[in-house]
C-alpha cells in the first residue's frame, strides 16, 4: 500500500542546491514551497516529470527531464512508494529493479553505461529529491581518443 508524503509542517523533499538548470530550479522551488514529494504518485502531475515509460509493481521508469551533461541516454527508476533507504526495499522490489534495468538495456540497446542509486540524506548523496531512485546513464561519446570526449559525471554530496 502506498503511503502519501505531504507534511503540514512543510518537510523538505528537494535539495535546491542540486538543481542543474533554471527550469528545474523553478519547479523545485514550487515543490519546496508546497512541501510535497515530487516522486510520490499523487504529486506526479505537478512535479514536471517526463511520462512513465514502463510501470512495475515497485518501480517505474522515466527518461530524465534534465539529463546529465554528455549523456546519450538518461533514465530514472523511481520507487513507487515513498522510501528513502535501501534497507526499506523488499527483496521483491530489489529483483524487479534489476529486471527493469535489464529491460532498459535491451529495449534501448545500451551497450555500456552506469547505474547510480540515490538513497538516504540528500545533503550527502547529491540527489535533488529525497525519495529512493536510481539513474541509468549511457555516455554520448565513449571513445576517449575522440577530441570531443567528455565523461559523464555523477555528483555525490
Amino acid at each position: 500500500m502506498h503511503t502519501s508524503v505531504t507534511n503540514p509542517t512543510k518537510q523538505t523533499y528537494v535539495d535546491l542546491k542540486s538543481a542543474r538548470v533554471t527550469e528545474q530550479l523553478k519547479i523545485m522551488k514550487t515543490i519546496d514551497d508546497e512541501g510535497f514529494c515530487p516522486f510520490c504518485p499523487e504529486h506526479y502531475s505537478k512535479s514536471g516529470l517526463n511520462p512513465i515509460i514502463k510501470q512495475g509493481k515497485h518501480w517505474h521508469i522515466r527518461k530524465n527531464r534534465w539529463p546529465y551533461k554528455n549523456t546519450q541516454a538518461h533514465f530514472i527508476l523511481i520507487h513507487n512508494e515513498h522510501v528513502e533507504k535501501l534497507s526499506e526495499v523488499s527483496p521483491q522490489a530489489a529483483q524487479e529493479f534489476f529486471e527493469l534495468v535489464q529491460w532498459i538495456e535491451q529495449e534501448y540497446q545500451i551497450v555500456g553505461g552506469a547505474v547510480g542509486i540515490r538513497f538516504g540524506d540528500i545533503t550527502k548523496n547529491g540527489a535533488t529529491v529525497r525519495h529512493l531512485h536510481a539513474h541509468l546513464v549511457s555516455a554520448k561519446i565513449t571513445d576517449r581518443e575522440n577530441p570531443n570526449y567528455e565523461p559523464v559525471r555523477f555528483r555525490m554530496g
